[in-house]
C-alpha cells in the first residue's frame, strides 16, 4: 500500500474483451492505492473483491457527488455541484431509502416474470426485422439499443405513439457522434417530455410504473413534480444504456468463445448461468461504486480518513483470483451471483431482475434464430466505448 498517488485514473482498456491490464497488477502488488483523477482530485482505488464489498456495505460512506471529497473524474466547479438537485443514485439514507421505495416493487422477480412475454415479443420482432433486411448489420443500432429502449418504454408506460421519439432521443444520448450542444437539446427535450407525461399520469393513471410511482408519491410526499421527472429520467438511462452495452458485449464474448456458445446451444438451461458469467466477465460499469468516506475506516489494514474519496473497481473485483478461478476465462457453467456487476449494499442496481430477464431472452433467441451469426469485422477494429468507467461498443458489425 502507498498513500502517494500512483499515476492517473481511469486506466484505459486496450481490448473490449478484457479489463485494463493495470487491475491485475494492482490486485497483486497494490490492492489499495491512491491515484489522481481527471478532475485533479485524489482518491483511493480498491481492486480486491472483499475490500470493495466492505466499502459498499459500510454505513460510513456517502454517494453524495456534491461532497468536496467525492471522487469526481471531471473537473466541475464546487458551486455548480452544490446547485444540482441530487437524484437517487447520488443520495444517502433516509432520502435515498424513501425514493427507492417509490419504485422498488416494480422490479421484483415476480413483476419481471409478468413482463417476460412482452420482452420476448420485442426481441423476436427485432430479430425478424434484421433477418428480413439481411446482413451485414450493426447489432448495436439494429438490436442492442432499440430492444432495451422498447422494454423500458413498456415498463414506464410510454404511449406507443411516442416510442419512435423516445428511441431517437435515447440513441442520441448514447451516440459517440452526438455533439455537446445537441446532447443538451436532447436532455431538454426528454425533460420536457417527461414533464408532460408525469402530468398526464397524475391526471389519468394507467397500469404502468410511472402511474404507480405518482400514486405512491402522492401518499408519501417524497418528491415534487420536478423530482418525479428526474426519477423518470434516471430509470430511463439506468434501464437502457447498461443493458444495451451488455447485449453487444455479451454477443461479442460468446462469438469469440465458440466452445462456450456451443455449450449454450447444446443445453439452453445454462443461459441464466451464462448471463451471470457475462456480467462478471465484462463488468461494464466501474465508477458507480465511487464513494466518499464519512468517518475514519480501515480497509485491508489501510486507514482511510473521513472526507477522502474511494473507488471500488468492480471490473477488478470481478476478476479477483481469490474469488473466481481463472477469472480471465469465460465459463458459462460458472454461474453464481457473487459478482459486483450490479454493485452491492443499499445502492445495488434496482433493475437487476429486469436486466437478467432481458439478457436471458436475448441470448437464447438471437443464437437460436440466427445460428450462423458471426462477426463482420475483426475485434481489433471494433469501436470500443470507454467513457469514465462505462464500457461498451459503439458498433458491432455482424452477418450470417
Amino acid at each position: 500500500m502507498t498513500d502517494q498517488p500512483l499515476g492517473t485514473y481511469p486506466y484505459p482498456r486496450t481490448c473490449p474483451l478484457h479489463p485494463p491490464e493495470a487491475y491485475a497488477t494492482l490486485r497483486a502488488e497494490q490492492p489499495i492505492s491512491r491515484v489522481t483523477l481527471g478532475s485533479g482530485r485524489q482518491a483511493w482505488l480498491l481492486t480486491r473483491h472483499e475490500h470493495i464489498r466492505q466499502l459498499l456495505a459500510s454505513p460510513d460512506v456517502s454517494s453524495n457527488m456534491a461532497h468536496p471529497g467525492y471522487p469526481l473524474s471531471f473537473d466541475v466547479p464546487q458551486e455548480v455541484m452544490e446547485q444540482q438537485r441530487p437524484v437517487m443514485l447520488a443520495m444517502d439514507p433516509p432520502a435515498h431509502t424513501a425514493q427507492r421505495k417509490l419504485v422498488i416493487s416494480e422490479f421484483t422477480a415476480r413483476r419481471m416474470l409478468q413482463l417476460r412475454p412482452r420482452v420476448q415479443e420485442i426481441v423476436d420482432e427485432h430479430i425478424s426485422e434484421m433477418l428480413a433486411g439481411g446482413g451485414p448489420v450493426d447489432l448495436v443500432t439494429a438490436f442492442a439499443l432499440p430492444v432495451p429502449s422498447m422494454v423500458i418504454c413498456e415498463l414506464l408506460g410510454v404511449p406507443y405513439a411516442d416510442r419512435e421519439f423516445f428511441g431517437e432521443c435515447t440513441a442520441k444520448l448514447l451516440s459517440v457522434s452526438t455533439g455537446y450542444e445537441e446532447l443538451g437539446r436532447t436532455h431538454q427535450r426528454l425533460h420536457q417530455y417527461f414533464t408532460e407525461l408525469i402530468t398526464a399520469k397524475a391526471a389519468e393513471p394507467g397500469d404502468d410504473l410511472l402511474s404507480r410511482m405518482v400514486e405512491r408519491n402522492r401518499e408519501a410526499g417524497v418528491l415534487d413534480h420536478d423530482g418525479l421527472v428526474r426519477m423518470a429520467s434516471v430509470l430511463l438511462v439506468g434501464g437502457h444504456e447498461t443493458t444495451a452495452n451488455m447485449i453487444s458485449l455479451g454477443v461479442l464474448g460468446l462469438l469469440e468463445n465458440p466452445g462456450q456458445l456451443d455449450a449454450l446451444r447444446a443445453d439452453p438451461s445454462l443461459v441464466p448461468s451464462a448471463v451471470e458469467e457475462l456480467l462478471r466477465y465484462f463488468s461494464i460499469g466501474d465508477q458507480v461504486t465511487s464513494r466518499v468516506v464519512l468517518a475514519d475506516m480501515e480497509i485491508g489494514g489501510v486507514l482511510i480518513r473521513a472526507g477522502e474519496g474511494v473507488i471500488g473497481l468492480s471490473a477488478s473485483g470481478n476478476h479477483d483470483e481469490a474469488v473466481f478461478a481463472d477469472p480471465g476465462e469465460l465459463d458459462v457453467r460458472r454461474g453464481g451471483r457473487q459478482h459486483l456487476a450490479f454493485g452491492y449494499g443499499i445502492h445495488q442496481c434496482i433493475g437487476q431482475n429486469l436486466a437478467r430477464i432481458e439478457l436471458e431472452i436475448v441470448f437464447t433467441a438471437l443464437f437460436a434464430r440466427i445460428p450462423g451469426l458471426r462477426l463482420a469485422a475483426p475485434v481489433a477494429e471494433l469501436p470500443f466505448k470507454d467513457n469514465a468507467g462505462v464500457y461498451g461498443l459503439h458498433a458491432l458489425p455482424v452477418t450470417w
